[in-house]
């Protein structure tokens, strides 16, 4: 659980920078790229997944601060691969504003749903976004990865360089 928005924005913050490398790694030809013969949200092409994580940013603030769940309008062109990291900035910007000065409370306090009966505590909701945004994340990588394009590694390591180190842990760490 989420005791604190500063922790929850510091924790956020960590999460929109890997979004924005991962982005900022993308070559010249994603902004034509689309996905094979898909329909609706598997359709998207790379200009709408980045639209998309900066728009459901504002629209989990938005439910958040009790204004509903409206989306806003997207500051990007999507076939414009110069917009992208200036929208997922511009939008992170805007998110964090929106929830730097809301009270402590509202972490507990319920929010109704949009489309199910119920309610859920402040801090899930803000859970939801940020696994929002992870997930469309790895969407693009993905999307790049089958390409052949260049994946960043989510933590400056790969499966390799760990498998690598696995020898000296297991003797340092064996009883």
């Amino acid at each position: 659980m989420i005791t604190d928005v500063e922790s929850y924005l510091r924790f956020f913050d960590s999460v929109r920078r890997r979004t924005e490398r991962d982005v900022a790694a993308l070559p010249p030809e994603a902004a034509a790229w689309r996905p094979p013969a898909a329909d609706g949200e598997a359709g998207w092409g790379f200009g709408e997944l980045v639209a998309h994580i900066g728009g459901s940013r504002l629209y989990f603030a938005s439910a958040y601060r009790g204004e509903g769940w409206t989306f806003s309008t997207a500051d990007i062109d999507r076939a414009d691969q110069r917009t992208w990291l200036p929208w997922l900035r511009s939008s992170a910007e805007r998110f964090v504003a929106l929830l730097r000065e809301t009270p402590p409370e509202w972490l507990t306090r319920r929010i109704d749903m949009i489309d199910t009966p119920g309610t859920l505590p402040g801090w899930r909701l803000l859970m939801m976004m940020l696994e929002h945004e992870v997930h469309h994340r790895s969407q693009i990588d993905t999307y790049a990865g089958l390409q052949g394009w260049p994946v960043p590694q989510i933590f400056d390591r790969s499966a390799e360089s760990i498998v690598a180190l696995q020898p000296e842990q297991r003797a340092r760490y064996q009883r």
